[in-house]
């Protein structure tokens, strides 16, 4: 004798559920999504028996018969960062609460991983891309002008590239940058060194502006011989700092655009001897947590991260709940704030 074991490996549809109840697929699949046309008594009859058979619906196909998936997709170029994990935090938190949830995907830094990213939410009939993007600046112009022509909204945060029709929220990093050195300054330090990063990056260009700009202002020379371009990292900090104490005359300060890079400078400085803040000041640019909980805490911009994900989140839906505003580009630039601390305060008793 044979023994006969269902197919457990099929999904449950609607025609399994009209079967079991003696109604019409028809009938099934409006309970299911609330039609008014079907009784209380006959909808909750059809969600009690598609729990017990463990149906699940087709979010794809039911995207593509509504135009809406209630899916969001969210790109970065990497999630072990505290800065942009607090942006997903904020995204999610703003749109879970209107029945959005979001999609994570990271690049890497890679061009071509960024095109697969946007390729695969697009395929996944998401409604809305919110995105940071790679350093590879010049590249995926046209898939994201695709995103704009298929009327998905598309929003950049923190990093952006000029695109017709997209909106984005960003800090103001040229008054960051300006603020940092300006701080500095004020602190006595007339030699400021700068860490930048990939100046292909708006982000980076600006905070660099803003240092320059902080400089002439109060008199400074500005000395290429300070700038370095470099990683965000901690290794990367030490290796310039190493560079910057071997120069015949050098600097008493440093503004970072990187708090890892800040932290690997101030190793150096400490294995030197040298002093902070009486003999040299650091400031760095990013609130990273372990600033403020060092001995010797450090100076930072904070980016607002939290709230750079809430305001992309509220830009995606004024931009989806009303059409006639899908390709106007709005601009969101946000406050930066100081946070002054022991690494850069010779006159503050911190």
């Amino acid at each position: 004798n044979l023994l006969y074991f269902p197919d457990m490996t099929r999904r449950t549809t609607i025609y399994d559920i009209a079967k079991e109840l003696d109604i019409t697929a028809a009938s099934v699949s409006r309970a299911l999504n609330n039609n008014p046309k079907i009784s209380e008594s006959t909808r909750k009859l059809v969600l009690e028996t598609a729990a017990k058979m463990n149906y699940k619906q087709n979010r794809l196909a039911l995207a593509l018969r509504s135009g809406k998936s209630n899916n969001v997709g969210v790109i970065v170029p990497r999630i072990d960062s505290n800065f942009f994990a607090s942006i997903i935090r904020g995204i999610e938190e703003e749109l879970y609460s209107v029945g959005y949830h979001i999609i994570i995907c990271q690049t890497h830094e890679d061009a071509k991983i960024e095109s697969d990213n946007i390729n695969t939410l697009l395929n996944a009939q998401v409604d809305g891309i919110l995105m940071s993007i790679s350093n590879v600046i010049n590249e995926n112009n046209d898939i994201m002008k695709r995103v704009v022509d298929k009327n998905v909204p598309l929003i950049f945060f923190d990093r952006k590239k000029q695109i017709d029709g997209v909106s984005s929220v960003t800090i103001d990093d040229f008054e960051g940058g300006y603020l940092a050195t300006k701080q500095l300054i004020d602190e006595g330090c007339n030699r400021i060194a700068h860490f930048t990063g990939d100046q292909s990056l708006e982000i980076f260009q600006n905070r660099t502006k803003g240092y320059k700009k902080a400089l002439e202002d109060n008199g400074i020379v500005f000395d290429s011989n300070y700038v370095f371009q470099i990683k965000s990292n901690v290794d990367a900090g030490r290796l310039a700092m190493e560079k910057l104490l071997s120069l015949e005359n050098p600097p008493d300060a440093l503004f970072s655009t990187s708090d890892f890079a800040a932290l690997g400078a101030i190793q150096v400085l400490k294995e030197n001897g040298i002093m902070i803040p009486e003999e040299f000041c650091v400031f760095g640019f990013g609130n990273e947590p372990f600033t403020k909980f060092m001995e010797l805490s450090i100076s930072s911009v904070d980016q607002s991260p939290l709230e750079m994900g809430k305001m992309a989140a509220k830009v995606f839906l004024e931009q989806i709940n009303n059409t006639e505003n899908l390709k106007i580009e709005k601009k969101v630039i946000l406050k930066p704030e100081l946070h002054i601390r022991k690494s850069s305060s010779r006159n503050l008793n911190l």
